[in-house]
């Protein structure tokens, strides 16, 4: 496949005329089997290839994008992008093309995940659908298999390519009032375990059995990786250098300074082999060990590549996200405070003050209430009003970290006063 990468390089190359240009290349091979309410409904498996020309004359640019690499269709991206651009107003954020650099090499594939048939998919359905009938529950989910190659060319000289691979699979379990969700998702499909993952499942299923109305409050709560996962990705979010300078987030003038809570640190990293680490962004900043937060002090921040240039600061940006964790158990957790709540996950998370940092999102999955150590019963779902940032100042223990997302990797940690502001019907 890198072969044909450069060779639609060398074409773009030889016929652009455009000042400036940068090319993104990504092929991908897929296998996805969809299941819901006990049969599997649909498998979808193939091949796709988008090509991505941008070009510039002078600071006026243009842009096309096709999915086929015989010579006609190259030449007619070429021409659309380069007519756009001749048509188009100047470009006040125009950066030119980076130059050759070079990258970290990395290992984002398994052979395992390669080599993962389409029946073996199937018998992972299989098993996690006769799971739920023996509970009398419908199951429903999807498991999937990606095999991901990218190029990237640019006038000014960069030239970079990397490989991954993705094994997914979700089951979500429902009975009447009772619903709830695990899922696996990395680079390598060795590190996956079906029986763990059902065992998982079942006892969050059991758990949620017996549920009681509860009223929001501020309480301790217990977040488990999935729901800290989601809530994390929008504070990272939030944490963009140019909107911090621009006075818009929380985080401005904030980095060298302690804004977090001690036991609190975030990072992207190359040293844990089980996350995925891109070598370079999709704009060609090439990835480096960083520190974004350490033990509560702002230590860098995602900055794009035009910020920098104007600001003359160093381009960065996450190729994954790892937080690290402790040694705390849920079930010591649960004996540092008198009662609580233990979160499966959250969703619908948006935005209410990004310049105080303030994000509302909701509970799904279960939510459970504990006390003097031990669960007691369900609640219905929650509506939250947080600071992730504020947050971190009350965490009270941190398990270990486990992998989330092929490129995430986060602890179940305990927070003491959740700020839960209302109840909610679903």
């Amino acid at each position: 496949m890198k072969d044909q990468f450069e060779k639609i390089a060398a074409y773009v190359k030889k016929h652009v005329k455009a000042d400036d240009y940068n090319l993104r290349i990504s092929a991908k091979d897929s296998h996805e089997t969809r299941f819901a309410q006990n049969a599997i409904t649909q498998h979808i498996a193939g091949a796709n290839i988008d090509i991505d020309l941008e070009v510039a004359f002078a600071d006026k640019t243009g842009r096309c994008s096709i999915n086929q690499t015989d010579e006609t269709a190259l030449s007619n991206m070429i021409r659309s992008a380069e007519d756009m651009a001749i048509l188009n107003q100047p470009d006040p954020e125009y950066v030119e093309s980076a130059v050759k650099q070079d990258y970290p090499k990395v290992q984002n594939t398994s052979e395992a995940t390669l080599k993962l048939a389409p029946e073996q998919m199937v018998e992972i359905v299989k098993k996690s659908i006769a799971n739920g009938e023996t509970r009398q529950a419908t199951v429903s989910g999807m498991t999937e298999k990606h095999s991901i190659q990218i190029f990237n060319s640019a006038k000014n000289g960069f030239e970079g390519y990397h490989e991954l691979t993705e094994f997914d699979h979700s089951m979500t379990m429902k009975k009447d009032h009772i619903e709830t969700k695990v899922s696996f998702s990395g680079k390598d499909f060795a590190a996956f375990d079906l029986d763990q993952e059902i065992e998982q499942l079942n006892e969050q299923f059991t758990s949620l059995g017996n549920q009681q109305s509860f009223e929001a409050c501020k309480i301790p709560v217990i977040l488990r990786p999935a729901a800290l996962a989601e809530f994390f990705w929008f504070m990272m979010w939030m944490m963009n250098r140019r909107q911090s300078d621009e006075g818009l987030t929380a985080f401005t003038d904030q980095i060298g300074k302690k804004f977090m809570g001690d036991k609190f640190s975030l990072m992207s990293t190359f040293t844990i082999p089980e996350l995925v680490a891109a070598p370079y962004s999709w704009d060609t900043i090439v990835s480096e060990e960083t520190y974004w937060v350490k033990n509560g002090v702002v230590e860098n921040m995602p900055c794009p590549r035009y910020w920098a240039k104007l600001k003359n600061l160093k381009p960065a940006a996450p190729f994954n996200v790892y937080v690290p964790g402790g040694n705390t158990t849920e079930e010591e957790m649960m004996k540092m405070v008198p009662k609580g709540l233990i979160v499966n996950r959250f969703w619908y998370i948006r935005p209410v003050d990004m310049k105080a940092g303030e994000l509302t999102g909701m509970t799904r999955d279960g939510v459970l209430y504990f006390e003097d150590g031990k669960v007691k019963h369900a609640v219905n779902n929650l509506r939250f009003n947080e600071i992730p940032h504020d947050v971190t100042r009350r965490l009270l223990a941190l398990g270990k970290s486990v992998l989330c997302d092929s490129s995430v990797m986060v602890p179940t940690v305990l927070v003491d006063n959740f700020n839960f502001v209302d109840t909610t019907t679903f």
